[in-house]
């Protein structure tokens, strides 16, 4: 919950950090950099939780990974707030990233290990661990935003880093309730030689990381956000079309298991397009509610970040429909497809930004809109969400061979990451100097998201017979 509480508390308050006035505390960084650098920030979460899992998995166990990570985005965000330095405060992204890369995918591996016989009570327990994911994000921006609004720009990365600092206590407080579960098992004699090469293998990953971040931070190689952004985009396609050419002609496939695997191909691709759009929350999303938004209730001004609540809050209040609704379905042989699916959750994220560009045509007209567009837009992204994400990462698991589940969650963390880059692209494309392009900009995301969701509604049903029986 805390962690969530601190991720989403970001995402309401870097972009507008970034680009905010030097007078105002903020760095004063142009659109289109500071967007490039919340793409990075949002990719390098994803990315992260791959050596996350792996160090949790071969050195330490899952439960002092969680730890680990919790104290290194307490001090990230620690570093945050007091931070006087572009310099510093970049380091404190960083450390947040690596923090998130321990936390996220070992805190989900606990609860699994909780209920190891499976069934009805892991599903509950799992449950209970997706309220409180959303209960932290829904609070997060509520807080930091205030924070922020009463004792000065940085506090709100200060809250993060109390509050996340008290996750860590109680979860260090209450830990033995969680049994074996994450818990660290000492090598025995024979495996200690291997364990120790693991163990030097990841000082030196770290020393050439660390030598690295030291010669961007002192300017001895100096880093356009921009650029890395794009040359990382690159590196990531690059990535995924290697890997993906290698499970095709070398991993020794049978028939049923190629087939498979372009379905899991086409649900690579549908969930980076995802989001690339539904990323713009908090970047082109969040500077529309700052710059474009009428905020004003009386004599209150709705903080901007406070819109970044309502992706979270919509999911606690929908989510329960939507599983009733597949169910429902199911039970009349009408279910949709993975496939179907995905094309349904793309289009509702394209129908969305159909919304923002009516309201950007308002906006180009001279005058402010009020909160129920983007109100509306989030609902709208949240839909498409609903039935794509929880999806996407269920079908993975199904479809991937069993020798292939772990590199299949690493792909899809992959997709993700490379959406949330193009995400960050695409809003340093908004020019806050050219709003009469804004509508024609928001439109063209319309075409494109639409579009690819009708072909993906097209091909649905060939795609859903190369699944064979995995329902």
């Amino acid at each position: 919950m805390w962690e969530r509480f601190t991720f989403y508390g970001m995402r309401a308050l870097l972009v507008l950090f970034l680009v905010g006035a030097v007078s105002a505390g903020g760095f004063g960084i142009d659109d289109k950099t500071a967007t490039a650098i919340y793409g990075l920030y949002n990719a390098g979460v994803y990315l992260a939780a791959l050596p996350g899992g792996w160090v949790a998995d071969r050195l330490i166990g899952a439960q002092r990974a969680v730890l680990g990570g919790g104290l290194a985005i307490t001090l990230g965000n620690t570093l945050l707030a007091t931070s006087a330095s572009p310099r510093g405060f970049y380091l404190g992204l960083v450390v947040i990233v690596l923090g998130v890369g321990l936390l996220k995918p070992n805190v989900s591996a606990i609860v699994a290990g909780l209920y190891p016989e499976g069934g009805a009570r892991l599903d509950a327990g799992f449950t209970v661990f997706y309220m409180g994911i959303n209960l932290g994000a829904t609070l997060g921006p509520f807080v930091t935003g205030e924070s922020q609004e009463y004792f000065g720009p940085r506090a709100g990365f200060g809250a993060a880093a109390l509050f996340m600092a008290i996750g860590v206590l109680q979860f260090y407080l209450t830990r033995r309730h969680l049994g074996g579960a994450g818990a660290y098992v000492p090598p025995d004699a024979a495996a200690r030689p291997q364990i120790n090469k693991r163990w030097l293998q990841l000082a030196i990953g770290a020393v050439l990381a660390g030598l690295v971040l030291a010669a961007v931070s002192f300017g001895f190689v100096p880093v356009n956000p921009v650029s890395l952004a794009r040359a990382t985009t690159v590196l990531i396609v690059s990535m995924a079309v290697l890997y993906f050419a290698y499970f095709f002609t070398i991993a020794r496939l049978t028939a049923e298991e190629r087939r498979r695997g372009v379905v899991l191909v086409v649900l690579f691709v549908g969930c980076t397009l995802f989001f690339s759009g539904f990323e713009q929350a908090g970047s082109s999303l969040n500077l529309f509610a700052e710059r474009y938004t009428d905020r004003q209730i009386g004599h209150f001004v709705i903080p901007s970040g406070w819109f970044q609540s309502l992706n979270p809050a919509f999911i606690i209040m929908f989510a329960p429909l939507f599983a009733w609704v597949w169910i429902a379905l199911a039970r009349r042989n009408l279910n949709p497809s993975a496939p179907a699916k995905f094309a349904i959750g793309v289009m509702l994220m394209g129908s969305g930004f159909l919304v923002m560009a009516a309201a950007a045509s308002i906006v180009a007209s001279g005058s402010k809109v009020l909160p129920y567009w983007l109100i509306l837009t989030y609902l709208l992204h949240t839909f498409g969400e609903l039935c794509l994400s929880p999806v996407g990462l269920s079908y993975y698991t199904k479809l991937a061979p069993k020798r292939f589940v772990g590199q299949m969650m690493g792909m899809w963390f992959l997709a993700t990451s490379l959406g949330n880059l193009v995400a960050g692209l695409i809003a340093g494309e908004f020019d806050a100097n050219n709003v009469a392009a804004m509508p024609a900009q928001y439109m063209h995301i319309v075409y494109f998201s639409v579009g690819l969701g009708a072909v993906l509604l097209i091909i649905s049903r060939p795609v859903k017979k190369l699944m064979g029986d995995v329902r």
